[in-house]
This record gives C-alpha cells, structure tokens and sequence, in this order.
C-alpha cells in the first residue's frame, strides 16, 4: 500500500526522496510528503493527489537537507487531504508509516490523559506524539523509538527522522515490509527494492518485529525480543527498463506486449532444455504424499487459484479447495493430514494472504508458494517458493503476472500428474511442448489489438456488462470483469454460464453487452446454447472464440474476438489477453488514469 522512503546522504535529500517516490507510485496513493533534517531543524511538505503537485509545492517552497523521509499515502483512517498526508509531525519527531495501529484508540486515550491533543483523523499521529511524549521525558531519540514501537499493536512499517539528528533514522517492521539499502557513505530505507535500485543494488531485508539504528556508515539491527540480529546483505538486479515505459502510452500496455518474453523465461526456467521434464527448485514436493491442496490467494491471484482447481483435478486428480485469503483463517478450517496449502501472490507481502500461511504453519504438511518476488515474507516463510519470473510489475492492474502465476501453477499440476501416476512419459511431453510454443500463440494472438480498440469504444459507453465462461473458462469470465472494474471504472459481474438462468439472465437488455470466453472445446455447444438464451432476449454477445467456434456460433452474434487455437488446457493463459486488452482500450477510451486507478493499490500490506 503506502509506500515509504528514508534517506541519509550526501547530496540534497528531497529530489532523491520525491524520485524514489516515483518509483513507488504503482503501490497506489492519494497524498504524498517528505520531510528532512536541515541545520538540526525539522521541516516536512505535503500535497494531495498526484506526485507532481509535491514538486510544484517544492519550487516554491524547498526543502534543504541531506537527510529526509518520504512517503505516498493510501488512506485507511482519516480522508485524503494535506492535515492526514504523511509525514506525521510532532515536535521534533516525523513518522512515515505503512500499515494500520489496531491500538490506536487506546494509545489516543493515554495520551489525552497525558494533556496531549490531536490534529488528525489519522492512527499514524499517534505514533509521531507517542515518540515526542517519550522524548518529552528525555529519552534518547532511539531510546524513544523503541519504547514507541514496543506500545504499537497492529501492522506497519515505520521510518522515524529526529530534530537535530542529521544521520539517525530508526526503521521498524510487522507485518509491513521494509528494507535498509547500503550505500558508500550513505544508507537508505524502503518499502521496496525498486525504490531504492537507482541509490543502491546492496539490500537488507528486515524480518518480522526487526528495528533498526541507521546512520550514514552502519545499521543495526535488533529481533522482536531486543537481541541484535544479524540479518544478510543481499545484492539485488532490477533492470530499470522494466520501470519505464519504454515508449508505451502506459505500464499496462507495456506489460500486456511483454507476457510472450516472460512467459517464455518462466517456461525455460522450470522446463528441462530438452522439453521432456519439468523441474522445481529444492526441495521439491512429493505428490504421491499429498492428499488434499488448499490454495489461497486475493484479487486476480485468486482467480489464477480457480483455474488451477481444474488444472489440478482434472489431470493430476488431486483434491483442492480454494479460498479468498481474508476470510480464510477466520473461518477456522480443519486441516486434515496430507494437506499441503499453496498460497499465491504476485508481491509476496500482501498481507491477508502472509496472515492465511501463518496460520496455515504447523497445521499444513508443507507450504508452497507462488511469488514473483523471491525475497518476499512469503517466499521466506514457505518450504517452497516458485517465482513465476514476470520481472517488475508497474501497472495496478495485473496482466504479466498473471499469466505467468498461470503458467507455473500449469507447470506445477503437470509435474503432479507425471508423479501421482495420471500421465506417462509422453503425454507430458506433449503438454510440455504446448506449453513451450505458447509464447509464440501469444505473439499472434497479441494482433487483436486494434480490434479490441475498435469494440472499446462501444464497451465505454456501457454501464453494465457481464461476462461468462465454463469450466476453466468461468475463472477468466471473473478476471476479465474485475480488470474492466479496476480501470475504467464499469460495472462488471461474471457468471459460470449454466448459471446465468438461475438469476443474472434478469440483467440482460439491449443495454448491457455480454462478452463470451468460449474457446471451442469440450464444454462450447453447451455454452453457445446460453448465448442463445442471451441473444434471444435481445442481449449484445461479444463472443471471443477461434475461427472453427465463430463459424459454430452461427448469426445474431454482436461482435466477434477471433483467437487462434489452442489445446484448451492452456486456453485460460492466452484469453487473459482478450480480457487485459479490452479491459485497458476500455479505460483509455473512457479517459481514466490506467496504471494508478483511483482507490487502488499494486501491494496491499494492510488488512
């Protein structure tokens, strides 16, 4: 969510805040701030919305320093304006803050008793006059942090910056990411790597209930209990092509035409080179041990979750439930033996889904997880972690990331058939070598671009639409309402297509079109037969199919997608593209902001 950044340096702090910010927009934001450390004064700026108004504030109203916080805020308590943006000041204490205080009523209570009042709606003030209440006392900056941080309940990650302490910041962590970078002469604080690759390639990671001392020439690092911790410097690569544009109108253009490429790193990743074996990294997982998968994801993670369902059962008849991350463990579900929970996430910090493996350890058998970023909470805290490789994902809405959570959770049920005794030797080969000429099906595929542009701008006159699919379709039919939702602000249902009968028909007008995911396979005549039941009632089907399912199909069809063939196990990686392209012509005809749509955020690392 937020997204924070700290720097103690040798050059003027707040172009080398606000850039870093830059990098963290994607996280999703409605204000933003930085605050520095200047001739032992503190002094902070503020805006709301976009970054670029900070900057204006800052032609006319600098800010000098070398040492600095910086922050971009997604509201969760007190609404979107410059009194709630971040940094939170109090005296002499800034706080950037990303997470939620759970005990924040209580602690505002105590300080009340304490003659201390309040100027935001905010639970991250509390910490700013928490932290000035324990310096009032004459605690040492550090001494009045780690007291700070010891009354805090909930999640977050903090950075706090001192009056007159021009090479001091104190980070802490729970629940939230962060990570000290290492520079020569200079250190740096962030929610993530990409913040800090253009100060630093050298990064520290901290753990759960990790705080730590920095200054310009060391870190130190205490665990929850307050023992020194020694945590690893790891040296990180981000290509920095990867956070930009690279001539594209937007991220999510970009990261739609990039899926072939990265699809096919992932393929060769896990894929040996002759294309007969599929390979996981150590220590594996034995299939013939399990009896039971539970995969747990949120949001389009989820629905790439749905779609494994009938991957897993249908080739590898291994039994698996599925379920949303934030009701998960609230539901309290009996574990059984032989359960192994998979647990999907394309951050690998959202936190509803580190929750859901956390109270998953010790009941299930082993946890695996699906990540794209490896040094991730949730890729540290499985037994197993599958990066699915699709690089620095920018765009809010996920396109790269999916198709690529697809393909290894393909790889993975294919790797389960082979070991449980449901496919021989060839048939997997076979698969395999679908799989490997998948990057060039995409390639082809990606040429319905401009018909996706043309049907765009009639779907943006639209107020309703809906989208139907079977079997492994039905999960699609669901990604491509929720990215039609996420960006150009159109309300989207989907519906398994039997089901339409049982209620959603009721919706169906010359008003609201209908888009069909029906690649022609098994289950398309019984789905072209609800169709029907669509157009005779006047309905608009926009039916995305191949050239053998259009000719089927018949008249009375609205429009047509037309995509090539394709085995229909993998159908649901390559029409992700029809739904990412019409969802993204879609917004750019109505005009929203694509890559940073209001009210959402890339990682969500609160509850």
């Amino acid at each position: 969510m937020c997204g924070i950044v700290g720097v103690l340096g040798n050059h003027e702090a707040a172009p080398i805040l606000v850039e870093a910010l830059k990098r963290l927009e994607y996280r999703g934001y409605d204000s933003a701030g930085i605050a520095t450390v200047n001739h032992d004064r503190l002094d902070r700026r503020r805006a709301v919305g976009k970054l670029v108004n900070l900057s204006d504030l800052l032609v006319h109203e600098p800010l000098a320093g070398k040492s600095g916080i910086g922050h971009t805020r997604w509201a969760t308590h007190g609404a979107p304006n410059v009194g709630n943006a971040h940094p939170h000041q109090s005296g002499g204490v800034a706080v950037v803050h990303n997470g939620i205080i759970e005990n924040f009523r209580e602690l505002r209570t105590f300080l009340t008793e304490n003659g201390i009042s309040f100027q935001t709606d905010t639970d991250t003030e509390t910490i700013a006059l928490l932290a000035q209440h324990y310096r009032n006392q004459g605690l040492s900056p550090r001494d009045a942090a780690e007291q700070t941080i010891a009354r805090l309940e909930g999640a977050y990650a903090l950075c706090f910056l001192f009056d007159g302490e021009d090479d001091l910041l104190i980070a802490a962590r729970k629940g939230s990411p962060l990570a000290i970078g290492h520079g020569e002469g200079e250190m740096f604080v962030g929610s993530d790597a990409i913040a800090l690759a253009p100060m630093t390639d050298k990064i520290t990671y901290l753990e759960e209930g990790d705080w730590a001392i920095v200054t310009r020439n060391s870190v130190e690092i205490r665990d929850r209990e307050g023992n020194i911790a020694n945590r690893a410097l790891k040296t990180i690569q981000i290509d920095t092509a990867q956070v930009d544009k690279a001539g594209y109108k937007h991220f999510m253009a970009k990261e739609i035409a990039e899926q072939p490429t990265v699809l096919q790193g992932a393929l060769a990743h896990y894929i040996n080179a002759d294309g007969t074996a599929v390979t996981l990294p150590e220590p594996g997982i034995d299939f013939t041990q399990i009896e039971r998968l539970t995969l747990v994801a949120c949001g389009t993670a989820y629905y790439a979750c749905m779609v494994a369902k009938y991957w897993f059962e249908q080739i590898a008849r291994l039994p698996v439930e599925i379920d949303v991350a934030s009701e998960f463990r609230y539901r309290e579900p009996p574990v059984t033996p032989g359960t192994v929970a998979l647990f999907v996430s394309q951050s690998g910090e959202t936190a509803d889904t580190l929750a859901a493996l956390r109270y998953m350890e010790g009941k299930a058998d082993k946890i695996l997880s699906v990540v794209n970023v490896p040094e991730s909470s949730i890729a540290r805290e499985s037994d197993l972690a599958l990066p699915i490789l699709a690089g620095t994902e920018i765009g809010v809405a996920s396109t790269k990331a999916f198709t690529c959570q697809l393909t290894t959770l393909a790889i993975l049920a294919l790797k389960a058939a082979q070991a449980r005794g449901h496919m021989d030797e060839d048939a997997l080969a076979e698969k395999l070598a679908g799989l490997r000429a998948l990057p060039g099906i995409m390639n082809l595929a990606l040429q319905i671009e401009s018909r996706t542009d043309q049907l765009a701008t009639k779907l943006a006159e639209a107020r309703d639409i809906l989208f139907l699919g079977r079997g492994a379709m039905y999960p699609l039919a669901h990604e491509g309402a929720l990215k039609l939702k996420e960006i150009s602000y159109i309300h989207a249902e989907a519906y398994a297509s039997g089901e339409l009968k049982h209620g959603p028909i009721a919706l169906v007008d010359k008003h609201v079109p209908v888009i069909v995911m029906a690649p022609r396979d098994a289950l398309f005549d019984k789905t072209i037969s609800n169709m029907q039941e669509v157009m005779a009632r006047g309905g608009k089907v926009l039916l995305i199919t191949d050239a053998e399912g259009a000719k089927e199909a018949g008249e009375g069809v609205w429009e047509t997608i037309l995509m090539p063939e394709i085995d229909p196990f993998l159908a649901p990686i390559l029409y992700a593209l029809p739904a990412q392209l019409l969802a993204y012509h879609t917004a750019v005809a109505k005009g929203t902001d694509v890559d940073q749509p209001r009210n959402l955020a890339k990682s969500v690392t609160v509850e």
